[in-house]
């Protein structure tokens, strides 16, 4: 990809509502949208029967309702921070959030963090595709294939019109939602017993740190696409206002969703995120259950199209790092029509017994991650302080290079470090087995990356970067500020 491409490429037209631009450039002159507006969508895209299977875990290890709702809000809350400081490098850099990384890890390094993005984004829909089609299975029997191939289409429509219809969408499935889940939260509270389902329901530290790391990693998984829904904003959008929109957005949907699935799985013997619904929806109002549950598939077909955009975002930066692509319509259909193909391809093709790993792709997920968000945090807000030049992301002999050894040697000791904390269902680290079973990886990953990252950067010379951003500024904008 070629500097002027940036900004030569893809202006669009008024009136076009088809998103032209992929992982290039969006120039001031185009940003658009209110701050606000960030609050509805992450509130959406958080709000989907998944979230609530992630406060199943607690239960399941016999923690009682009280100490798993408390483990859920520290962990929600620590994660949507990361996610939600994430969010304010968008009106700042203009880009999609993982071709940020290129500054910490190198054009050709940031494969390392996309490798495992990509992987996050494809594991979510597949969840997510099952999930629906076992809501739409409860009214209509039948084959799975039919339903995966529809609700995929429609998320790969919503992806490639874009931006604008994602935003659209997620903000008017939120009035939906809101409404429809507090009739069925009000009726779980009125004819349920919270702890009736748990033989000996108690306190324990292992319990208690999975489901805190189990809701924080759920959270930090929307971190590798805040941005790509905040770039448009106008560059000077007050980045409080964008952390806030974003932090009440996500953190509220997950705190009253994981909320209730936990208090579901410690008061229903057999938790399950649809049968649930439709049993606790269906006392309170013969036939709500199965009507909350079909509800709940247009929210899962919307966060279906975010994960589809984010992947083919993703995989053009990876691809763009070793063989230029031009960021125009044709390669965003191309990228997201291919996710869609792998997608379908897992989903018809794993055991069912596949959603009750859930716990399991979550904590791996947190693993691979943590290290990622440390270092693109640190980097953004201590070492550069948000001052980037943009054109030498897209060019393989700027500044950056194509290897960096600070991001990459960070990364690396970060995941390294987290091993000994690591609780799996196949793995339990040293250190975790001395907790009792304590999984506390995701801090130790978070510091050490973090750290390493600041004290290897520590030396950068950023007066001669400042040269570079100037230059980068006058090329993009004409030396707009």
């Amino acid at each position: 990809m070629t500097t002027s491409s940036c900004v030569t490429e893809n202006a669009q037209p008024p009136g076009l509502k088809i998103e032209t631009r992929s992982i290039d450039y969006v120039p001031r002159n185009e940003r658009h949208g209110k701050v606000w507006h960030q609050g509805p969508f992450w509130f959406t895209g958080n709000f989907v029967l998944t979230t609530m299977v992630t406060g199943f875990t607690g239960a399941a290890l016999g923690l009682a309702l009280q100490y798993a709702i408390l483990a859920i809000v520290i962990g929600v809350c620590l994660g949507t921070f990361c996610m939600a400081f994430h969010a304010n490098q968008g009106p700042r850099m203009g880009l999609p959030q993982m071709i940020q990384s290129r500054a910490q890890f190198g054009l050709r390094g940031a494969i390392v963090p996309f490798t495992a993005v990509v992987f996050v984004y494809i594991g979510f829909n597949v969840f997510n595709v099952i999930l629906a089609t076992d809501a739409i299975n409860t009214v209509i029997p039948g084959a799975r294939a039919p339903w995966y191939t529809l609700m995929i289409a429609v998320a790969v429509l919503i992806a490639v019109i874009g931006h604008d219809l994602l935003h659209t969408v997620q903000r008017w499935l939120t009035y939906v939602m809101i409404s429809v889940f507090a009739v069925l939260t009000v009726s779980a509270l009125l004819t349920l017993q919270a702890d009736s389902a748990l033989a000996d329901p108690q306190f324990s530290w292992s319990a208690f740190l999975i489901q805190l790391s189990a809701a924080a990693g759920y959270q930090i998984s929307y971190s590798v696409y805040v941005s790509d829904y905040s770039r448009y904003l106008p560059h000077q959008t007050p980045s409080r206002q964008v952390i806030f929109w974003t932090y009440l957005g996500a953190a509220g949907s997950a705190l009253w969703l994981m909320s209730l699935g936990a208090f579901l799985a410690s008061a229903l013997p057999s938790p399950d995120a649809i049968a649930s619904v439709r049993e606790v929806g269906n006392r309170v109002i013969p036939g709500f259950g199965t009507f909350t549950v079909l509800i709940a598939v247009p929210a899962l077909v919307g966060i279906m199209a975010v994960n589809c955009y984010g992947a083919m975002l993703t995989g053009i930066s990876a691809i763009d790092g070793f063989k230029s692509i031009k960021p125009n319509l044709k390669s965003r259909v191309c990228g997201i029509v291919l996710v869609a193909v792998v997608i379908f391809l897992i989903a018809m093709n794993i055991p069912e017994s596949y959603l009750g790993s859930f716990n399991t792709f979550v904590l791996l997920m947190l693993y691979f991650l943590v290290p990622w968000t440390a270092v693109n945090l640190a980097d953004f807000y201590l070492v550069r302080k948000g001052r980037y030049a943009i054109s030498d992301i897209f060019n393989h002999t700027g500044i950056y290079g194509r290897w960096s050894s600070a991001g990459l040697l960070a990364y690396f000791l970060g995941l390294l470090a987290m091993v000994p904390f690591m609780s799996l269902s196949f793995f339990q680290g040293p250190l975790s087995q001395a907790l009792g079973g304590a999984d506390i990886a995701f801090v130790v990953g978070l510091a050490v990356a973090a750290l390493v990252y600041w004290a290897l950067t520590r030396n950068l010379d950023l007066d001669a970067e400042r040269l570079a951003i100037q230059a980068s500024e006058q090329q993009l904008e004409g030396g707009a500020q």
